[in-house]
Parts: structure tokens; sequence; C-alpha cells
């Protein structure tokens, strides 16, 4: 379990916190950052776009399961593993290993909070460690994007998108009206007005 910030009364990760119940309290996941074991090799798990692991080809159904794999994913540089004290091994994630299933909002503006939970539990308040992204799509729509933990990420539903975008204002950049959304303190640009045809 992620646990970025404090938990602050009324908070927006507080109130997904809640919301969870006392199991969401529980230690954070391993320290799969600072494990070096040997790669073994490939193994036949993915994760598709829509956040379904597959084991051999079959759907993963237990998410206590899928919970548990995902607290040893770790993104290295040139592939996604799985990874314990004694083995590295690889895996396919075909978009983002993660999917932002909920949100909370509190405040507006530049003092606007977002949190989001993920499909596999991570509470993320979005801030500085843990940015927005935003990537076009084979459609020319805008696919946002949430860092959960190290190099790992959540795409962000397209329900929950919709209402992330909606909060989005028009702001002066490096001189060039840009649109994008305040959260966390941090202004973070979706893409330059003129592309979205407002200025």
């Amino acid at each position: 379990m992620t646990d970025p910030t404090p938990l602050t009364p009324g908070s927006a990760l507080a109130r997904l916190t809640e919301a969870l119940g006392p199991d969401s309290k529980r230690k954070g996941p391993p320290p799969v950052e600072r494990w070096n074991p040997a790669y073994c090799g490939e193994i036949d798990m993915r994760i598709a776009a829509d956040g379904t692991w597959h084991y051999m080809g079959s759907p993963i159904n237990r998410p206590g399961l899928v919970k548990l794999f995902s607290t040893v994913l770790r993104k290295d540089p040139e592939r996604y593993v799985l990874v314990t004290p004694v083995e590295r091994v690889g895996i396919t994630v075909e978009d983002a290993p993660f999917l932002a299933v909920e949100m909370a909002v509190e405040g507006e503006g530049e003092s606007r909070q977002i949190a989001f939970r993920t499909n596999v539990d991570d509470l993320v308040q979005v801030g500085l460690d843990h940015p927005l992204r935003f990537e076009q799509d084979a459609n020319g729509g805008i696919k946002p994007y949430m860092k959960v933990r190290g190099e790992l990420w959540a795409l962000v539903t397209r329900s929950l998108a919709l209402d992330l975008i909606a909060m989005g204002v028009e702001k002066t950049v490096d001189g060039a009206a840009t649109f994008g959304i305040h959260a966390g303190g941090t202004f973070f640009p979706i893409a330059p007005a003129s592309e979205l045809g407002l200025a």
C-alpha cells in the first residue's frame, strides 16, 4: 500500500483511506527497488490494457493474488519484472500496470487536492512525487496517467478521466497558453491550448 503523504483529516487521501476500511493502513509494499537478484527470464504473465492480470492465457480471478503480485512489481529500464530477494522474472504489460478506479477531490484551483485509489487498492495523492501525465490515444483523445510508485503508473479510467479533464484551466506556461490541471500545489499541463482549439 502506498502511503505518499500524511493523512490530514479532511484530505482527499483520508477520504479514500476511510472508504477502504482498517486494512488500508497495513504496511507498505516490500522494498523491491533495493533488491537486485539474478534475472531468470520471462514468465507467461500479462497485465492487459484493461488492468486484468493473466497467467498462461487465463485471467487471474483471485483479487488477493493480484494484489500480492502487484506489491512485487517493478519497472526496470528494459522491462517490467516481478522481483523477490532471490529472483527476478519479466512479465508483459500492455499499457500501464494499474488502473486509477476511484477519485476524491478537495478544494479548487491552486489549492485543489486529488487522490486516487487503484484497482489494487494503492492510495495515492497527486503532487510532485506522484504527478499526472497526459498522452494522446490512437483516436486523438487524452489519456491521463498517475505515478503510483517507482516507475509504475496507473491509467485513469475513462469515466474518471472525463471528470479530471473537466477541472482543467488555461494558464500561461513559458509564454504559451496551456491547458492543464492544478493539484497538490502543482500545475500539470495537458496540452497547448492551441491544440485543443482554446487559443
